[in-house]
């Protein structure tokens, strides 16, 4: 991802294994975050989105006295096991932040509700959308041939659809697959537990490729060149609006109402009839497709960094940094932003 922007990670902890359960990769967060604070010192630590690196990292750095930064903070689909476990993840990574970048007002309305995030809050827009619209211009006539047929990109990989979920997913892709007029592509996700009951289901039917995980080069060209997306992907819902083309949201809620404001993207949940009827209403209604293939913005323009960059520099202008000894017991080298 970061060569992709013309970017080199200075440092890469490197804690994600396959197979490896959320419980391991807190403890791994846990172990190696005080040895890089107690090495740079930094007065901030930003973490963006809802993963479990983000808050193991949230929260170790909290109990290390560094201030927190939450990129995309705000988000709640207020049932904590959907999605499970990001729900939780949001937040208890916003009740320890000291800056909470929302995306949205709706998100900033979200914190200002919640007694236990005492940060500033700013409404930055999603930097999300910041990549994707750079990406877009980047790739600007290099976008993807279907060979005639109406490409419908998917994206499955949520905790939660594993099992069951994945099960009805699949049987509606099968049934999708008997129109000529479609090329479903599907990009595997890397979680074997996804990937293995994917593989099982949908292996070898004709008119659905099974892809290894994308760069994000060519994921952005593939959605750009999708006439309609079927995901149960967080950030698909802010990115498919921004590109107008219609998504079809594989989860029974979001914590994204501003994308169901739009129309740009409706619930479906896992039923396969339900899946189905909504897909083939939008691949056979041009009255229909046409209103919700609308470009719109609600999570911003594409100037997101810029405004956290600001609220940062305006918070470190008067941060004055704790008095504290390094976890390692070495003396502190001068502090570093």
């Amino acid at each position: 991802m970061a060569a992709a922007f013309g970017l080199t990670v200075d440092r890469n902890l490197a804690l994600g294994e396959t197979g490896q359960t959320i419980e391991a990769l807190e403890r791994r967060i846990a172990a190696a975050l005080p040895a890089l604070a107690d090495e740079l010192r930094p007065d901030m630590i930003l973490v963006q989105g809802d993963t479990t690196s983000a808050w193991g990292s949230a929260l170790a750095a909290h109990r290390l006295g560094m201030a927190v930064g939450h990129v995309e903070a705000g988000l709640r689909s207020h049932d904590l096991a959907l999605p499970f476990p990001e729900e939780r993840n949001r937040v208890e990574i916003d009740a320890v932040s000291t800056l909470l970048f929302a995306p949205t007002t709706a998100a900033r309305a979200n914190l200002e509700a919640e007694p236990a995030v005492t940060g500033r809050i700013h409404v930055t827009g999603n930097t999300g959308i910041d990549a994707l619209l750079w990406m877009r211009g980047m790739a600007a006539g290099h976008r993807l041939h279907d060979g005639g047929r109406r490409l419908v990109l998917v994206t499955c990989h949520r905790r939660e659809n594993i099992g069951a979920g994945i099960a009805g997913i699949c049987e509606a892709l099968r049934r999708l697959a008997r129109r000529p007029d479609v090329r479903i592509v599907l990009p595997l996700h890397p979680n074997p537990s996804v990937r293995a009951g994917i593989r099982e289901a949908l292996a070898g039917i004709a008119n659905i490729e099974l892809l290894d995980p994308l760069d994000y080069p060519t994921m952005v060209r593939m959605m750009d060149g999708a006439h309609l997306i079927l995901s149960d992907s967080g950030g698909l819902q802010e990115e498919a609006p921004a590109l107008g083309v219609p998504l079809l949201v594989l989860r029974d809620n979001s914590e994204r109402p501003e994308a169901l404001a739009t129309g740009n993207i409706a619930l479906v949940g896992t039923d396969p009839d339900r899946i189905v009827a909504a897909a083939t209403r939008l691949l056979d209604n041009p009255a229909a497709y046409a209103a919700m293939a609308v470009p719109a913005y609600p999570y911003g323009r594409g100037d997101a960094a810029e405004r956290i960059l600001d609220a940062i520099e305006d918070w470190a202008a008067t941060f004055r940094p704790r008095a504290s000894q390094p976890a390692s017991g070495r003396s502190p080298p001068a502090s570093q932003a």
